[in-house]
């Protein structure tokens, strides 16, 4: 995954072959907020541009930039794979939510 940080907050970077420029994201926000660039610098400097004009407008309408999470959520997968789980989190004498905690902050890393 392409992405960039900036003071806390994260942008997914993508090539747009159409305008021959990147287009960043940034992520977890209130709303939304994107930004383009030619190059790398380019893309730092609005990347900062954008976010500042983003919490700007958050401040002055009184809205909380981040988007909330609560730290839930639930997860669809087959049957034969929550029975592999679960037989895996009792192996390792962990909870299916240990063990699933863990695989993600792997992926996170």
């Amino acid at each position: 995954m392409n992405t960039m940080e900036f003071d806390g907050y994260h942008a997914k970077i993508e090539y747009d072959s159409d305008i021959d420029m990147f287009r960043g994201e940034i992520l977890g926000l209130n709303g939304s907020a994107d930004f383009y660039g030619s190059t790398p610098k380019e893309l730092k400097t609005e990347f900062k541009n954008s976010l500042t004009v983003f919490l700007e407008v958050c401040r002055e309408k009184n809205i909380e930039p981040r988007r909330h999470y609560s730290g839930k959520f639930n997860l669809r997968i087959p049957a034969d794979l929550h029975e592999k789980i679960a037989i895996a989190a009792q192996a390792s004498g962990k909870s299916i939510n240990t063990l699933a905690q863990e695989a993600l902050i792997q992926v996170v890393q």
